[in-house]
C-alpha cells in the first residue's frame, strides 16, 4: 500500500480515450472561438437549452431563466425533494477585456480612434500591437438593438492599439511596468481615410458615416452601448502534438462549457441539479448580474413554490446542498516557477484542481472549504478514478485572487473551488490542456449525479 499521494497524468490515465478527448476539445475550440463576450456566451447556452427542451416556465422539470442577457440560472428536477439539497455548479461568463467608453470616438494625427476602459485584471502591455475585434450591442432610443461583431471573419477589417517603437522608448523601459503603460493610452485605431468635403474631424466623421451606413447608428447611440475590444481570431491547438488549447477567454468560459456539457450528459438525477453562470466576476461580482446579487436566491425560491409544498424550508434546502465554484486555477508556469510554492502548485495535464481556499495574504477574502467536504469530493473522484490535484494560488505573500465561492458560502452550503489549470491566465491567449478538459468534464458529470 502506497502511503504517499501522487498526482496522475491524464494522458496516461485516458490513453485509450484520445478520440473522446479530441472530440470534446474540437467542440470546445468552436465554442471558444464564437463566444467572446458574456452576452454571446449566455445566448449560446440559451440556444442549446431550447434545443434540449428546457423552458422558462418554472412549473416544468427542466427550466432556465436569464437576467439582463448576461447571467443564467438552469435547473433539472431530481428524484429527491429540494429539502434534501441540490447539486450546484457556479461559473462566470465574463472575461478581462477593453470596453469602449460611452463617448469613445476622436481624431488625432490623421487617425480615428476609440477610447477604452479596461475591465478586470489585465496586463496592459499584452493588448498592444495585436489584431483586435469589436463585439457588443448598441441600443437605440427606440429600443432596437444593433449587434456588432467586426474583425472575426476573413473579409473583415481588424483593429489594433499602436505600441511605442523601441527607438523612442528609452524612458518608458526605465519605468515600472505598472507606470510604463497608461490606461488612457489603450486607444483602439479605427480608421484613417478622411471624409470628402468635410470641414473638420474628417476622419472621425468618415467613421461615423460608415457606422450609419452599415448599422444605422449615430454617435449618441454609443451612450447606450456595450462594445468590447477583444483579441481577433479563433482559438487554436497549440504544440506539435496538439495537446494544448490556446485562446482568449478560457477564464472562465472553459468551466461554463464543461459544466453545461456535464449537465446535458446527465440522466434524471437523484438531487436537483443547478447551474448558474454569472457576469461581473472579474470585477468583484458586483452589480445586478453578479454573484453578489439576489438572482440565485430569487430563482431557487421560485423553484420551491413551483415544485414543493409551501412549508419547505429554503434555508434547509441550501444547508443540505453541495456546490462547486467552477473556476480555473493558475497552473505552474515553466518560466516563472519561483512565484509558486511547488509542494502546493498545480500542473497542466494532472487533472482538475481543488483549491481549498483562495483570497490573499492570510486568506483574506477567501472561502475556505471544510475538511469534511474535501474528503467527500476526494472520495467521489477516487471512486471514479478521475485524476485530480490540490493546490493554492502562488506563494503566500506574492498575490492571490478570489472567486464566486464566498458569495455562495454565505448560505451555509458546502462549496469548494474546483476547475482546470490554465497558463497565461487573463492574457489575450490563455493555455489549457485537452486532457484536463476531459477529466474536468467527467468530474463535473459525476458530481452532478451524486
Amino acid at each position: 500500500m502506497n502511503l504517499e499521494f501522487e498526482t496522475q497524468n491524464c494522458w496516461e490515465v485516458y490513453s485509450k480515450q484520445e478520440k473522446k478527448i479530441n472530440s470534446l476539445a474540437q467542440k470546445y475550440l468552436k465554442f471558444l472561438s464564437q463566444n467572446k463576450t458574456e452576452r454571446e456566451t449566455i445566448n449560446y447556452v440559451r440556444q442549446i437549452l431550447q434545443e434540449k427542451g428546457f423552458s422558462e416556465d418554472f412549473s416544468q422539470e427542466k427550466v432556465y431563466r436569464i437576467l439582463h442577457h448576461k447571467t443564467i440560472f438552469i435547473a433539472r428536477k431530481g428524484k429527491r425533494p429540494l429539502q434534501e439539497g441540490i447539486r450546484l455548479i457556479g461559473a462566470h461568463a465574463d472575461t478581462p477585456r477593453l470596453d469602449l467608453k460611452q463617448h469613445p470616438f476622436y481624431e488625432e494625427c490623421e487617425v480615428a480612434l476609440a477610447k477604452t476602459h479596461y475591465y478586470g485584471g489585465i496586463r496592459k502591455h499584452q493588448w498592444l500591437a495585436r489584431p483586435l475585434a469589436l463585439h457588443g450591442v448598441i441600443v437605440k432610443t427606440s429600443g432596437e438593438k444593433v449587434e456588432i461583431n467586426l474583425g472575426e471573419h476573413p473579409e473583415d477589417p481588424v483593429f489594433t492599439i499602436a505600441d511605442l517603437l523601441p527607438h523612442l522608448a528609452y524612458k518608458q523601459i526605465e519605468k515600472k511596468v505598472s507606470e510604463a503603460f497608461e490606461a488612457e493610452k489603450l486607444n483602439v485605431i479605427l480608421g484613417h481615410i478622411p471624409l470628402k468635403q468635410a470641414k473638420e474631424k474628417k476622419i472621425k466623421n468618415h467613421l461615423l458615416k460608415l457606422l450609419q451606413e452599415r448599422f444605422g447608428l449615430k454617435e449618441e447611440d454609443f451612450f447606450s452601448a456595450e462594445v468590447q475590444a477583444v483579441p481577433a481570431g479563433p482559438a487554436r491547438e497549440v504544440g506539435l502534438d496538439r495537446g494544448l488549447i490556446g485562446g482568449y477567454g478560457q477564464d472562465d468560459r472553459i468551466c461554463v462549457f464543461l459544466a453545461l456539457e456535464a449537465f446535458l450528459a446527465s440522466e434524471i438525477p437523484e438531487h436537483t441539479q443547478v447551474l448558474v453562470f454569472w457576469d461581473k466576476e472579474e470585477i468583484g461580482s458586483e452589480g445586478s448580474s453578479g454573484a453578489k446579487s439576489l438572482f440565485l436566491e430569487y430563482c431557487l425560491k421560485d423553484l420551491l413554490l413551483a415544485w414543493e409544498e409551501k412549508n419547505t424550508s429554503f434555508a434547509q434546502m441550501l444547508l443540505n446542498s453541495k456546490a462547486i465554484s467552477a473556476d480555473v486555477h493558475a497552473a505552474m508556469d515553466p518560466d516563472y516557477q519561483e512565484v509558486h510554492e511547488k509542494l502546493n502548485a498545480s500542473l497542466l495535464g494532472k487533472g482538475p484542481v481543488m483549491c481549498k481556499f483562495t483570497g490573499h495574504r492570510g486568506k483574506y477574502g477567501a472561502n475556505d472549504a471544510h475538511a469534511e467536504y474535501v474528503a467527500w469530493l476526494r472520495n467521489l473522484l477516487n471512486q471514479q478514478q478521475i485524476p485530480w490535484q490540490m493546490a493554492e494560488l502562488g506563494k503566500v505573500d506574492l498575490g492571490g485572487g478570489g472567486t464566486v465561492a464566498k458569495y455562495l458560502a454565505i448560505y451555509g452550503l458546502e462549496i469548494i473551488d474546483f476547475g482546470p489549470g490554465v497558463l497565461s491566465m487573463h492574457s489575450p491567449f490563455e493555455l489549457s490542456s485537452k486532457a484536463d478538459l476531459y477529466a474536468t468534464f467527467l468530474a463535473y458529470k459525476y458530481f452532478l449525479n451524486t
